[in-house]
């Protein structure tokens, strides 16, 4: 007897709905803050003007939730983006968890039909090849936890404030 494999998570279609009622740009705002702690630092000066000025999306299927941002100076930065995105790549919030976690290929769930990319196709691979290139820590959900991120900053305001000086 084989088991079958365990579907993945969906946002249920209530939730995903309300949650795409939501205005996007602070969600954008809010996800590019993530991604340049995350990878801002570790892009090659190669890879960064390649970047440079390309309109990029994110969309979590089920969450009806649209990322959009670019890459300018030195950070990625959330626009309102009317128009086609030059690079979109499109998922389950599952999909994309299972991704940052490096529990998931991209390739395997290119190719499974979970992952999407339309637009800019060398832009594409870019993107990719980056991500698979650079050594990320695996996401931790429960670096998200709010003790955790509490924690970390008041120790970031403790030493910000221990460096000012009395006027």
């Amino acid at each position: 007897m084989t088991a079958t494999p365990a579907s993945p998570f969906l946002i249920p279609k209530p939730v995903g709905q309300m949650l795409g009622r939501l205005p996007a740009y602070p969600g954008s705002f809010l996800f590019v803050t993530g991604l340049n702690l995350a990878l801002a630092n570790k892009l090659t000066p190669d890879v960064t003007q390649m970047l440079a000025g390309k309109k990029l999306r994110l969309c979590v299927l089920d969450a009806h939730w649209t990322f959009d941002f670019e890459w300018r100076t030195s950070r990625f930065v959330a626009c309102q983006n009317p128009g086609a995105a030059d690079l979109t790549i499109s998922a389950s919030a599952n999909d994309f968890v299972l991704l940052a976690r490096r529990q998931e290929d991209p390739d395997t769930l290119f190719f499974n039909r979970r992952l999407a990319m339309e637009g800019d196709t060398e832009l594409g691979l870019l993107v990719k090849n980056t991500i698979d290139a650079i050594e990320l820590p695996v996401f931790n959900l429960a670096q998200l936890h709010p003790r955790h991120v509490l924690a970390q900053a008041r120790e970031h305001f403790k030493s910000r404030l221990g460096s000012l000086k009395p006027r």
